[in-house]
């Protein structure tokens, strides 16, 4: 089945430069939105045209340190409040192998090993992401199945396991994928064939309120 996307995974970003400017666009915008402000009051308030107005929060031109200077006072912040985003610290986890945070999740069982393989806390995606290392190396006659928020997605590496999602049970082999809703219960089934691994990526939002 074919699904069309909206995010293309290989574009790639202007120049250095072009990013400082989208990342003032976007911080403008921002706080004029944040303070229920059109672009036209924008303009009234700054004497800059909407046609500016419109260019500088699409980050298609470079606005001088006035302009910027004026869009602060008309919006009551500091000048470097539009300056946050561009320099905002990238945060990057290298895990070398067999270094991944062993973790005791409830529900798991002796011989069932889970390793949280890196963890970035909030960031400007508004995304969290948990990727776990699976294994599961002895048999165990029972499991509790999991159930929290967001997606999970798993990936068969080697071993073979039925899992449970909701009222389905779906074989996994090596390269099998399972996509899923997390607040459904899931969880391994059966172990078919030991030992099994694979990965588990738990996804869900940053602000959970």
């Amino acid at each position: 089945m074919m699904v069309r996307l909206n995010q293309d995974p290989h574009v790639v970003r202007e120049p250095r430069e072009k990013v400082l400017e989208v990342a003032i666009g976007r911080e403008v915008r921002a706080f004029r939105k944040r303070q229920g402000i059109t672009v036209a009051e924008l303009s009234n308030l700054t004497n800059l045209s909407i046609g500016m107005l419109s260019k500088i929060e699409n980050g298609n031109t470079s606005p001088s340190l006035t302009t910027l200077q004026t869009l602060a006072n008309a919006l009551s912040v500091p000048l470097t409040s539009f300056f946050r985003q561009y320099e905002e610290h990238r945060e990057a986890v290298h895990t070398k192998a067999g270094d991944g945070l062993k973790i005791d999740r409830e529900g798991t069982r002796a011989g069932h090993q889970y390793n949280l393989l890196g963890h970035i806390g909030n960031n400007s995606s508004g995304v969290m992401v948990e990727p776990y290392l699976i294994e599961l190396n002895t048999e165990a006659d029972t499991f509790e199945t999991f159930q929290h928020d967001g997606i999970e997605t798993i990936y068969m590496l080697e071993g073979a396991v039925d899992y449970r999602h909701g009222n389905e049970v779906y074989p996994l082999r090596p390269g099998d994928t399972l996509f899923f809703d997390a607040d459904a219960p899931h969880g391994p089934e059966r172990l078919v064939s030991l030992p099994a691994k694979y990965l588990s990526i738990i996804s869900y939002p940053q602000n959970r309120d």
